[in-house]
């Protein structure tokens, strides 16, 4: 029982690993993922990193090819796409039945987010950061663990292609007035008008990913 704990706990170090690299954009787009130089980088043995590259692998971050090799996993327009359509209805969908468990309090902390959305700068309150943790707030107080976790999981595929893009010169744009939407919509506490905003909202930021697809894959 010992052994398998230890196996199951170098697992969930490689998956972390990796799954953070690929996040932050340390490991690109077309990139191998050799098992062994993982494993010798976090101090652990090759089949938990196999392990983890192949849960990696079922979440869309890593593609494992014929031969067995194992790449970062690149998305096309047309994927890239289908991520946003998915995102923008299970967001609205969360925030939907978010806005019945949310007060004046909750709503105040997300304007204290908004302003953190702005001023965010440094490796780990970034832009994208804060971006990520606006949304995973707000949408948290659905309180559905199983729709949190899909949503999660796809901003961790376009992650990298927000990070690129938020670092251009005026790339991110309209932050505040396109986030204050979303808090204006709260205010109405109308579970309709609330999913529709946060549709709106998410689709507005696909076409502005495109141009960094070509520099990733």
């Amino acid at each position: 029982m010992l052994i398998t704990r230890m196996a199951l706990t170098a697992e969930e170090e490689a998956y972390q690993y990796v799954h953070k690299a690929i996040r932050l954009g340390w490991l690109r787009a077309g990139e191998r993922l050799v098992p062994e130089a993982i494993a010798s980088e976090i101090g652990t043995s090759r089949m938990p990193v196999r392990s983890a590259l192949r849960r990696l692998a079922a979440e869309g971050l890593v593609e494992i090819r014929a031969n067995r090799s194992a790449v970062v996993r690149g998305l096309n327009q047309q994927e890239m796409q289908e991520v946003f359509q998915m995102r923008s209805v299970l967001e609205g969908l969360a925030m939907r039945n978010a806005v019945a468990n949310m007060g004046p309090e909750h709503v105040q902390r997300l304007v204290h987010k908004l302003d953190q959305l702005e001023l965010g700068t440094g490796d780990d309150t970034d832009w994208t950061a804060a971006h990520r943790d606006f949304h995973a707030y707000l949408c948290g107080f659905c309180r559905q663990p199983r729709l949190l976790q899909q949503i999660a999981d796809l901003h961790s595929v376009v992650e990298p292609y927000m990070r690129l893009w938020s670092a251009q010169p005026g790339g991110v744009g309209r932050t505040r007035e396109a986030h204050q939407e979303l808090i204006d919509a709260l205010k109405t506490a109308d579970a309709d008008h609330c999913e529709a905003v946060m549709r709106r909202h998410v689709m507005n930021t696909v076409t502005a990913l495109y141009p960094f697809l070509i520099a990733r894959n």
